[in-house]
């Protein structure tokens, strides 16, 4: 998979190796960190994520921390959560893995695997993930396998193929990594994702979820899509190709959103890349929120309306229906119309003042009983409905051209509104 080159070389991962460890923990700033180092029992060594993002200067302001202890990391965590106030946290019993919650961080312990740190980190997913930072006096790197090499190259390389096989969600892991990070899939890894496909339902629904979602919302989200595809990963629970999918699909992300502001964006191409990616049913398998899958299946439906002409032919009802489902996810619908309309759509969405695209009942139904005498009941409701298209098309102005509109109304249909 082509992507685009990393950041510019970070100085740490060009310094002399006899420094690197020094400059990386000046990195890390462990004194800002909630628990003291000399805390940490003996042995201990940060690994993972927290020593990639510091030697690509990408760290957020309170990293999660990954450390490997030498045995019992559940009964040192529980001693850290007294020592320092925080809560401890099972992760695995079985595994000896604990989690400490304290002031706003986390920070995993986990026993090491194998006799060494380099025999533990061998059995990590990526190169890139099997680098250690020794938390001793005098500070070590510790990278068996070549991740600061692959770090340089903005490569993801498998340290070893049996460790994708061991936890297939490694195999969706690394596209995701791609897509945070803007690296390539090194060329030995990607024939991998394809031949291992079919195991990744092996994997916890919740853990492809989290990685899917977090998929979407990356910078370099595009191109890591492209490659899902061809691994056939998200097979078993992908959206069907329809006529508009896949016009959707043979323009790029960026041609299609170029007129979205950059909080318009946000808000919608994750909400685009998951309906894209994941049938209703797949959403549901992976166990996404309610309200994620209610926005794609709003989405996806209106999608599959589309008329050409911008809806141009809708009765008022389903066109003020539409806005009141998708609401602010409005932008995610208007990417799929020709350039113009979209400009015309979308100035309409930027006026919070536009009834229409921004619809609310004019009048509500207490007020409506207490002020004509209408009683409760489904006349009332068709009413406000009423109510509403009329507002939504600019045909009501003021509280009392709503009340005559209403009693018109009413005068007209409650007879046969209360007989039906």
């Amino acid at each position: 998979m082509h992507m685009p080159p990393p950041a510019a070389e970070d100085p740490i991962l060009e310094a002399d190796p006899s420094v690197q460890a020094r400059l990386l923990l000046n990195r890390l700033a462990p004194e800002q960190w909630p628990v003291p180092l000399e805390a940490f029992p003996a042995g201990s060594a940060l690994v993972g994520g927290a020593v990639r993002d510091a030697l690509l200067n990408r760290l957020s302001a309170t990293p999660d921390l990954d450390l490997v202890v030498p045995d019992q990391a559940l009964r040192q965590t529980r001693d850290l959560a007294k020592g320092h106030g925080g809560a401890c946290v099972v992760l695995d019993e079985g595994r000896d893995m604990a989690r400490l919650v304290v002031k706003g961080w986390t920070i995993d312990l986990a026993r090491r695997e194998g006799a060494s740190l380099e025999a533990d980190l061998q059995r990590r997913d990526y190169r890139i993930n099997a680098i250690a930072l020794e938390l001793t006096p005098t500070p070590r790197l510790v990278d068996p396998t070549g991740g600061l090499n692959d770090l340089k190259a903005g490569l993801l390389t498998a340290v070893a193929e049996q460790n994708l096989i061991d936890d297939p969600l490694r195999l969706l892991r690394g596209l995701r990594l791609a897509a945070e990070l803007g690296f390539a899939i090194a060329g030995a890894t990607q024939p991998l994702l394809a031949l291992h496909s079919h195991r990744l339902p092996q994997a916890a629904p919740e853990r492809i979820q989290a990685e899917l979602n977090k998929l979407v919302r990356a910078p370099w989200a595009e191109l890591a899509i492209t490659q899902l595809h061809t691994s056939g990963l998200p097979q078993p629970w992908a959206a069907s190709t329809t006529a508009n999918s896949k016009a959707l699909a043979d323009r790029s992300i960026e041609q299609q959103t170029t007129l979205l502001s950059d909080d318009e964006r946000e808000q919608a191409l994750p909400l685009l890349r998951l309906t894209a990616l994941l049938s209703d049913e797949g959403l549901q398998q992976l166990r996404f929120s309610r309200r994620q899958i209610q926005r794609c299946r709003r989405l996806r439906a209106w999608q599959q309306r589309d008329d050409g002409q911008a809806y141009a032919e809708l009765p008022n009802e389903e066109r003020l229906q539409l806005h009141i489902d998708l609401g602010a996810d409005l932008p995610a619908l208007v990417v799929q119309f020709p350039p113009e309309q979209q400009q015309t759509w979308l100035d309409r969405w930027r006026n919070p003042q536009d009834h229409l695209f921004h619809p609310r009942p004019p009048i509500d139904g207490n007020t409506l009983q207490k002020t004509l005498g209408i009683p409760p009941g489904p006349a009332l409701g068709r009413l406000i409905k009423h109510l509403a298209v009329e507002d939504a098309f600019g045909r009501l102005e003021g509280q009392q051209a709503v009340l005559a509109t209403a009693q018109s109304w009413w005068q007209k249909h409650s007879h046969s509104s209360l007989d039906a």
